[in-house]
């Protein structure tokens, strides 16, 4: 069965944040089929814009996505703390029901948050006082923030606006795409560029 990871793109989506992680799940199931694709989610199915310019048609409009999905990847972006936002709150309880993954990367992470789902395992965000001042009295869970680029806690990865490449990592060993010493590699690769880690490579040799 086809193995589908859902990115959650709302209105101005950062579309940095998602770019390594959807092309090497892409790449790595072209190469070792392993079945797992990319579909893009947002509030209906109309053309949404990216802070970067780019406009991406979605597959699915947020009520007709199923319960057969193995991944939930929230997108940061300028969009997460309007009101409409909040349509996408059952989409991450069926994650959560499912046990599938869920990553959220920048704002997304204050999305969850704000309604209350950190308060509960270790995560991460953009910056602990302002997750506190978005989430009022919704977040209890400041005593398992820890302060790093990302954070894995089990099924669930958290990471902070700069950290596509430690976040694409940590989602990719979550899938089981990647066991840990593979999620390294590529991550240092694409981290020091082709010519620092060959050089570092061949000293290693």
């Amino acid at each position: 069965m086809e193995k589908r990871i859902l990115f959650v793109l709302l209105e101005e989506y950062a579309d940095w944040e998602g770019a390594y992680l959807a092309s090497e799940i892409m790449r790595s199931s072209n190469e070792e089929s392993n079945n797992y694709c990319v579909k893009t989610v947002s509030l209906i199915k109309e053309p949404v814009h990216s802070i970067g310019g780019f406009t991406t048609l979605p597959d699915y409009a947020i009520d007709s996505v199923d319960n057969h999905f193995n991944g939930l990847i929230l997108i940061g972006g300028n969009s997460w703390r309007k009101e409409s936002s909040k349509k996408v709150i059952p989409l991450i309880k069926k994650a959560l029901e499912n046990n599938a993954v869920l990553g959220a990367i920048c704002d997304a992470t204050v999305f969850l948050g704000m309604n209350g789902f950190l308060n509960e395992g270790k995560h991460t965000s953009n910056q602990l006082e302002e997750l506190k001042k978005a989430a009022g009295k919704n977040y209890s869970g400041e005593k398992e923030y820890i302060n790093q680029q990302a954070v894995r806690d089990g099924n669930r990865i958290t990471a902070n606006g700069t950290a596509a490449l430690e976040f694409s990592k940590e989602v990719l060993v979550a899938l089981g795409i990647k066991n840990k010493a593979e999620a390294d590699d590529w991550y240092h690769f694409h981290k020091l560029g082709y010519c620092k880690y060959m050089k570092q490579l061949n000293n290693i040799g």
